[in-house]
This record gives C-alpha cells, sequence and structure tokens, in this order.
C-alpha cells in the first residue's frame, strides 16, 4: 500500500468535506454571524507571545489575520520539525468579554483532533504486538461480538468501516459520561451496514470501542494508559480525562448561536426548501442520537470524562509535540512509541470511497485522514496523516518532512472553516513547498 491521491472531487463535495473536518463528534453551530455585536473587530494590534524561527514569518502573519480578520478570540499554534519546536505563539483571551488573557498554558477542548492521540495510543499497541488490528474487536472484549459484530476488526473501527456512526436510540448527554454505560450499549448494537463493505465516519463511538479495547488489553483506561505511557513520558499537557488541578486553566469553547437554540448539524447544507440528499438524511440520524447542548461541553463533568473521539484537552504545543513522535517515524524527545514500519502503516489506505455520512470520496489510514484531491490545501506532502476537531482545531503529521504542526482555538466557526487551511498553506510556503 502506498501514500496516493483519490480521484478529484467537486465543488461541493469539497466544501462538504470541509465540513467534515469541522464537525467533530457533532456540529454546535449554524451558518450566521459571530458571537458579538456585528462588526466588532479585534484591534490590528495584536500581542503575540512565545517563540519561532523567523522562516515562519508567513505563519505568524497567518496566525494574527486569525484574529483580525477571522474571528479568532483566543488560539495557540506549534509546529516541530525532527521533533524541535520551530513555532510556539498564543494570542488572544480565554474569555469572549477579552478581559482574561490566553496564557502559555492555557488548554481547551480538541474535539476530534482527539481522535489523532486515540489512534496513536492504539498503534503503540500494535507496535508491542498487544493488539493485532486485523483482529476482531471481539478478540479482546467478547461482548462485542453480538448482533453480527464478530468480524468487525480493530481496522474497520479505525478506518470508519464498522457500521456503528451513531447509536440505535439517543442517548442523553450524561449517559456519555457513563463509560460501562456507553460500551454496553455499542457491544450489543447491530451494524447499520455490513461491516467493511461502506464508509462512515464514527464521530463518536469510535473512541469508546478503541477505548474499550485498550482497557481489555491493559486493564487501564484509556486515559490513564495515555496520561502514563505518552502524555507523561513526553512531557506533553494533554488529557483524555482532564484532572482537577487543570479545571482553571481551561478555556471554554465559543459557538456563534444563543444557548436557547437546539444544536445543528452543519455541512455546506443547502437551502431550506432544497430536498435533503441520502447523506444529509443519514446526519441526521447519526446526529440525533447523541446531541448535546451547546454550554454541556465546558462543564466539569464533560472535561473530567474520558470520551477518546471528542473530549482530549490540550494546546497547540502539547497535540503537535506528541504528534511529532509520529512524524519523526515513532521516536522524538528521547522517547520511542512506534516504528517508521507501524507509521507507514497508519498513513496507507484501510479504506477509500464514498463517506455514508458526508457524501463524498474519503480516504483513510488507522485513525488518521490521508491525502486525497481535496487536502491538497493541508499539504502537498503524500505521507500525511491528518485530522481536526469541531469549530477548527487541526493537526497535520508529515512523515516526509519529519513535521508536526496543530492549532487550537476557543471560538468554533460555522463550516466550511479556512482558517486551518491557511496555517496549513502558511506552514509549507515557509518550507518552500507550497
Amino acid at each position: 500500500m502506498s501514500c496516493a491521491a483519490h480521484p478529484g472531487l467537486n465543488r461541493r463535495s469539497f466544501l462538504q468535506y470541509l465540513a467534515m473536518l469541522g464537525v467533530g463528534s457533532q456540529a454546535l453551530l449554524r451558518p450566521g454571524e459571530l458571537l458579538g455585536a456585528p462588526g466588532d473587530k479585534v484591534s490590528s494590534v495584536l500581542e503575540i507571545n512565545g517563540r519561532w524561527d523567523s522562516k515562519f514569518d508567513l505563519v505568524i502573519e497567518a496566525f494574527t489575520e486569525n484574529f483580525t480578520d477571522h474571528g479568532d478570540v483566543g488560539a495557540s499554534f506549534a509546529a516541530f520539525i525532527e521533533g524541535e519546536p520551530v513555532v510556539d505563539v498564543w494570542a488572544g483571551h480565554k474569555d469572549f468579554g477579552r478581559s482574561v488573557p490566553w496564557e502559555e498554558d492555557t488548554i481547551v477542548n480538541v474535539y476530534s483532533t482527539t481522535k489523532t492521540m486515540t489512534a496513536l495510543v492504539i498503534l503503540m499497541l500494535y507496535y508491542r504486538g498487544e493488539v493485532d488490528v486485523d483482529a476482531p474487536v471481539a478478540k479482546y472484549w467478547p461482548e462485542f461480538a453480538a448482533n453480527g459484530k464478530e468480524g468487525v476488526t480493530v481496522a474497520n473501527v479505525m478506518s470508519y468501516t464498522a457500521g456503528l456512526p451513531g447509536f440505535d436510540h439517543p442517548v442523553a448527554p450524561e449517559v456519555l459520561l457513563d463509560w460501562d454505560a456507553v460500551t454496553t450499549l455499542l457491544a450489543a448494537q447491530k451494524p447499520w451496514w455490513e461491516p467493511g463493505t461502506k464508509v462512515g465516519y464514527h464521530p463518536l463511538t469510535q473512541g469508546y470501542i478503541l477505548g474499550e479495547v485498550v482497557r481489555r488489553v491493559t486493564g487501564k483506561s484509556i486515559g490513564t494508559f495515555f496520561r502514563e505511557e505518552v502524555a507523561g513520558p513526553v512531557g506533553a499537557d494533554f488529557h483524555i480525562g482532564t484532572p482537577p488541578e487543570a479545571q482553571a486553566r481551561t478555556s471554554d469553547l465559543y459557538s456563534d448561536r444563543p444557548a436557547d437554540i437546539d444544536d445543528v448539524v452543519v455541512s455546506a447544507t443547502p437551502p431550506a426548501d432544497a430536498p435533503k440528499l441520502p447523506h444529509e438524511i443519514f446526519q441526521e440520524r447519526v446526529f440525533s442520537s447523541h446531541r448535546w447542548s451547546r454550554d454541556f461541553v465546558n462543564t466539569v463533568g464533560w472535561r473530567e470524562a474520558e470520551i477518546p473521539a471528542a473530549n482530549g484537552h490540550g494546546n497547540a504545543r502539547s497535540v503537535a509535540k506528541i504528534q511529532s513522535i509520529v512524524a519523526c517515524g515513532g521516536e522524538a524527545h528521547g522517547v520511542r512509541l512506534l516504528d517508521d514500519k507501524t507509521v507507514k502503516e497508519a498513513f496507507s489506505e484501510r479504506s477509500a470511497g464514498q463517506d455514508q455520512l458526508y457524501g463524498f470520496p474519503t480516504r483513510y489510514g488507522l485513525g488518521y485522514g490521508i491525502p486525497s484531491d481535496a487536502t491538497r490545501m493541508m499539504s502537498p506532502s503524500e505521507c500525511v496523516g491528518f485530522w481536526g476537531g469541531a469549530g477548527g482545531s487541526m493537526v497535520v503529521v508529515d512523515r516526509s518532512q519529519k513535521l508536526a504542526f496543530c492549532r487550537v482555538m476557543n471560538q468554533m466557526h460555522p463550516e466550511p472553516d479556512m482558517r486551518p487551511f491557511r496555517m496549513a498553506n502558511a506552514v509549507y510556503k515557509s518550507l518552500g513547498l507550497s
């Protein structure tokens, strides 16, 4: 298997692709004005804190413009090459009133960017010989075999072909915080399609399934394993299950709608009078099965829970530092987590085809999105793994350049959101690889 692009996409599909990168676990936004008075703008005199190599001045310009021209409130950005930081900056505020500054150690929920951390944990167990990604999930979690899932492999789950993109019946937000309750539901559920035959993004369920595999194999929750085996040894401030002592420096997430408006799915949404396409009907089924209010993700309960597809908390530095190990073939910062063979496998195609949830062609490796024509704005390289989270967080892991970079923010934008793509373009232009 090699790193290669998928055939081209039309404009509508491209817009939907951008929407997918922004819709992490569920869309919290609807098109419209950003939160705040119309016409409000950040002063063009913005204090950028941190450090960067002057070679990446274009990156700092793009980072600044996200505040002055594109509505950022608080954000951080970091890039590592060969395991060394070349950009590590932050700016803005933790609060929408812009009275509490975003600090060096501010962290925030990165939504589905978390999935790259969960994938890393599974890849580590694969590298160690403790998990076979081509083995059935039921090998490690026997109860999962119920209702036709006996052949669902770990790789099926990582590449979104398992047929479990949502729950059969709506799950209350509070239930999502109960690990045993959710995994019991998923173990009993029947797949929505024959596993392995279709591709369909699993916004929330993927993390629970992979996390239960980790628990059955190691005896530790995925948050505990990640803390002890990844974040701790690497010295990175990223959490799947945020500890109480980190709550005070955690920024809320802000969306652009009043709190009394129900959540809606945004995916290059057509006019209200247009007939719904099959994938848009499918979206309603998926997202209505795990929907929550805007402010739920800013509660202590959400932050302290382990939701491995959606509630990782960190900053750009911590995400990029951890993922730079993957970019460097499995070893950096004095820590080896993988080998280069495993990284190559992770970035090689495991599934491709029309995504049932988003209605356009996708390509997935083992837990990472991989290049297609739709991602050329994200990276010109072939051997790349990437993903993003709701509202605009993003990480790119480029094995060919030994490069990892990440952006996180607290102001979520309606989709499609071009801010992550502008940052990626600036990085590669700085390297002479536009």
